[in-house]
């Protein structure tokens, strides 16, 4: 509850900040006779409105995500970013087409430029005291996280002499968790063994942990992977020593931490108002797309039925969101019952199985458009990771621990592996593609939603779908 509200505090005072931007500019504007403005109230109304425009673009920058793990330079280097890219937007939107093309050099629009000199003063300095402001807090005790170390030896040791000199990390070290078996010492510096990786879940508990800082020995990418496992649908946060990124690589976001060399994986996947925004596109999209081209789809229908026997759809079972059965909705672009012989397969460069129709239909990927029902009724998203068959789901979790994170969130008519590789033809394609999955699942945002829709539609028009 405390990190919650912690969190509101950056946009409170971004709120007071953005406002007293706003009039200092009117001020400077008024001295140089170009605001004619009197009315006191349309005035607090269009400051309002600017507030609110700028709230939503740091909203949508994630410059609200986390209030003390950001560096002070590299938060004031993003507002800065940040900043002159609404500055930009709201010179293009105040724009006279008639007037400042003819004088484009005109003194009325250069004057924002000083309205972007006073945004940054404004709200860098108020990030900067604010950021300063919580780690004097931190560093003297208040909002710390209970952090557990997995990890046993040197390494481990060494990583809890550099928490307690950095008490600006708000790292509250209440135990190590060992490897594998109890060690033979039961403390260090105090700080008890509260036991071991087997039990981790249960001492996370017991101990309301909120972080857990990974410090393993080289070589130990299993035990990484199992301790990730043990760790799903847990509120803590987890992060590694930059020695293990290697066996890391597309799974993580580098976060260097007031030069702490520690590598964070994300405990919160998406900001919640992220996630109400994403599900609202999801419907209207899928609204958009099923009913504004109906007459389209009625045609492939036809076509379906006159190229082969059996029915238009394909249903088929997939696993969902925290393992979840249900049916997805394809375009039939296969021969009936073309699995009676073989059983569950991956599907194959140019498959004997797949219909005349079907092969257009797969390399406009226009067999996936029914899927749009499926996010309808919340089964899936526009953008995830593609749902998988249980059968084939049962047999990657015991080859690839990690591979149940995919099942963290809805899954996707599209997804980052679907514009990086191709369809699943064998275990090796596999783990490829889950390692740009479990990319996207750390560093999933509406932008990067943005990105991989846009990328799918490149995809489709070069014909490089299968």
């Amino acid at each position: 509850m405390a990190k919650s509200k912690s969190r509101l505090f950056s946009p409170v005072l971004d709120f007071f900040a953005f406002n007293g931007a706003f009039f200092c500019w009117l001020y400077v504007r008024s001295e140089f006779g170009f605001y004619a403005e009197t009315n006191i109230l349309n005035t607090g109304i269009i400051s309002l409105v600017i507030a609110f425009f700028w709230i939503g673009l740091f909203l949508f920058f994630g410059l609200y995500r986390n209030w003390n793990i950001a560096s002070r330079i590299d938060e004031l280097i993003d507002v800065i970013k940040t900043v002159s890219l609404g500055v930009f937007v709201i010179f293009i939107i105040t724009l006279d087409y008639e007037k400042d093309f003819s004088y484009p050099f005109s003194l009325s629009r250069a004057i924002i430029f000083i309205y972007w000199l006073i945004m940054v003063f404004f709200i860098g300095g108020a990030r900067l005291l604010l950021h300063t402001f919580q780690r004097k807090l931190i560093e003297k005790g208040v909002g710390r996280k209970k952090t557990l170390i997995v990890g046993w030896g040197k390494k481990a040791w060494g990583l809890f002499n550099q928490v307690i000199k950095a008490p600006a990390l708000g790292y509250e070290i209440v135990g190590f968790v060992t490897p594998n078996r109890m060690a033979q010492r039961k403390r260090f510096f105090n700080i008890p063994v509260a036991g071991d990786c087997k039990n981790l879940r249960r001492i996370i508990q017991s101990t309301q942990a909120d972080e857990i800082l990974i410090a393993l020995p080289r070589r130990s990418e299993r035990q990484l992977e199992e301790v990730i496992a043990h760790c799903e649908g847990m509120e803590v946060g987890i992060k590694i020593v930059p020695d293990l990124y290697d066996v890391m690589v597309g799974q993580v976001r580098t976060n260097q931490i007031y030069g702490f060399p520690l590598i964070e994986i994300l405990p919160q996947l998406i900001a919640p108002w992220e996630r109400v925004i994403k599900r609202i596109f999801d419907i209207f999209f899928s609204f958009l797309i099923l009913f504004g081209f109906l007459p389209f789809w009625l045609i492939i229908m036809v076509l379906i039925k006159l190229d082969s026997k059996g029915s238009v759809f394909y249903l088929q079972e997939r696993v969902g969101k925290d393992g979840k059965f249900f049916q997805i909705v394809k375009f039939r672009s296969m021969i009936r019952d073309a699995e009676m012989k073989t059983g569950p397969i991956w599907a194959m460069g140019n498959d004997p199985r797949i219909t005349n129709v079907g092969k257009w239909l797969r390399r406009l990927r226009l067999d996936e458009f029914p899927q749009f029902l499926n996010v309808l009724r919340g089964d899936m998203s526009l953008v995830g990771p593609r749902p998988e068959r249980p059968f084939f789901v049962s047999k990657l979790k015991r080859m690839y621990p990690l591979y149940i994170r995919r099942l963290r969130i809805r899954p996707g008519i599209t997804g980052w592996a679907q514009v990086k590789g191709e369809y699943d033809q064998s275990l090796e394609r596999v783990k490829q593609k889950l390692e740009f999955d479990l990319f996207y699942i750390e560093n999933m945002s509406l932008r990067m939603d943005l990105k991989i829709l846009l990328n799918t539609v490149y995809v489709i028009l070069t014909g490089r779908g299968q």
